[in-house]
């Protein structure tokens, strides 16, 4: 179960930094159908499925290289969902062995509607509020998978540490913190925002007086919301708050870091403040760098990915103050 579980998370890493990457290289439509890629589970290649593909969805024509990314990353999200079923099944055989049942179970309908998502990603083409969820639902899914992960590891703090675990509600606040910035910054790409600032720390000048926060987290009307429809202001000030939320977030976990390696008498939880503290800041400088370097597709998928194990770093700082002290 455990070995699963950890094949489990290892997938889902790999699904998140697939879907990142095919975002990042516009192939969200690469197939304009779903769950297949315009009528075959493979991107047509020979030649007469290709005028046949082009003809079917002839506002579409076929890139296979788009097709192609996005294809794979329906593979590996469909392989992950399987995987999580046989948890889910060996979960219920199992469960005269107190093996944990509820969460493969949350696990199963978590990953079920991340399906569902994938599909209106596609069928209300990139809408920006289904894309961001789309990500929030990824990190759910390996959150949950690590939480699974750690019920089945028998570690203890030897001892327990009363006053550190004072500070379990600052680090579930700070998961909390963490995704909604998260979510700021699927807003940001779902609106293609992440290049309407060039300049730092904020961005170019004047831009103070082009602000539109209600325009900016508000869905115009589209057919199409490939490439994004909101203005430069209305990206501009989506920029400008996905920047301050970082700003916010990195203050906050910091001084939560700081403060458990302060009280800690636990060796293992000053290990994982000091891996926070480490982990937000090769995160900060894949931030700036996404800026001074104009989004490079490599240095924007891994701060994604970077995000992620930030994340997981705050599950297991939570669940080790509430559970093994």
């Amino acid at each position: 179960m455990r070995k699963l579980v950890l094949a489990g998370l290892i997938l889902a890493v790999t699904v998140i930094v697939l879907g990142a990457y095919t975002r990042l290289t516009d192939a969200g439509l690469g197939c304009p159908d779903w769950p297949g890629c315009y009528g075959h589970f493979k991107v047509p290649a020979a030649q007469d499925q290709i005028n046949a593909a082009e003809l079917a969805f002839p506002e579409r024509p076929l890139e296979s290289q788009k097709a192609w990314n996005e294809m794979i990353h329906r593979y590996f999200a469909s392989a992950l969902g399987l995987l999580i079923l046989i948890i889910f099944v060996i979960s219920i055989v199992k469960r005269a062995y107190h093996r944990p049942i509820k969460l493969p179970f949350f696990l199963l309908c978590l990953v079920i509607f991340q399906g569902m998502l994938g599909m209106w990603t596609v069928t209300l083409n990139l809408l920006p509020i289904v894309v961001m969820g789309h990500l929030l639902g990824g990190f759910a899914v390996l959150s949950s998978l690590f939480l699974l992960y750690l019920r089945l590891v028998p570690y203890r703090i030897p001892g327990g540490d009363q006053q550190t675990r004072r500070l379990g509600k600052f680090a579930l606040l700070g998961i909390a913190i963490l995704l909604g910035q998260i979510a700021l910054g699927g807003w940001t790409s779902a609106n293609y925002a992440a290049l309407a600032c060039t300049e730092l720390p904020i961005c170019e000048s004047n831009w103070y007086e082009r602000l539109d926060f209600i325009g900016a987290f508000s869905l115009p009307e589209a057919v199409n919301y490939e490439y994004g429809v909101h203005t430069y202001a209305q990206r501009m000030t989506m920029h400008i708050v996905h920047r301050a939320g970082a700003l916010l977030t990195s203050i906050y976990l910091c001084w939560l870091a700081i403060r458990i390696y302060a009280v800690a008498s636990s060796g293992l939880l000053r290990k994982i403040a000091a891996t926070l503290v480490t982990i937000l800041g090769m995160q900060v400088i894949l931030g700036v760098s996404n800026v001074v370097f104009s989004l490079p597709v490599g240095i924007a998928v891994l701060h994604n990915a970077v995000a992620a194990v930030l994340l997981q770093v705050l599950v297991l700082l939570s669940y080790t103050l509430y559970r093994k002290t």
